[in-house]
């Protein structure tokens, strides 16, 4: 059986982006390290030095998935992807359990994600609001209300 064990955004402000997704939509730091490694031969990373945070549920003891990988690479760039609204192929958006009015409003005291996009969207328990932000990076966050209740 495979899945998806995590995924990872590279970063272009690691502070930026922990405000958005640590303070913001209320992810746990799990782990934060600076990591030597052959990045520019496993995928054209700019240097062999990378800072990565990961985040996640502190509470769900099986860390081993649904987990976000935040990654910076110091003293180096790398190219800035656009923020176009409309749907371009590649990774289209991430997706998060959330309260979506109190993740709306910490967002907006923290000045980050932009101008909320909300829908009405049915549910079998009723109509629901979901919402889209963008991240620092300007990748596409949709808040959906609800949490993990159970995992495998």
């Amino acid at each position: 059986m495979s899945g998806i064990h995590h995924s990872v955004i590279a970063v272009g402000d690691l502070g930026a982006s922990l405000r958005f997704y640590r303070d913001g939509l209320g992810l746990d730091v799990l782990q934060d390290r600076k990591v030597e490694g052959d990045w520019p031969a496993l995928f054209d990373g700019p240097s062999r030095t990378l800072h990565a945070v990961f985040l996640g549920d502190a509470h769900v003891p099986d860390v081993s998935a649904g987990v976000l990988e935040l990654i910076e690479f110091p003293d180096s760039s790398i190219p800035t992807s656009l923020s176009d609204p409309a749907p371009t192929t590649g990774l289209f958006q991430l997706s998060f359990f959330v309260d979506v009015e109190a993740t709306l409003k910490k967002l907006t005291d923290l000045g980050l994600g932009g101008p909320p996009r909300r829908v009405a969207q049915s549910s079998p328990n009723g109509p629901i609001t979901i919402a889209t932000v963008r991240d620092p990076d300007g990748v596409l966050v949709l808040l959906t209300p609800g949490a993990i209740t159970q995992r495998r």
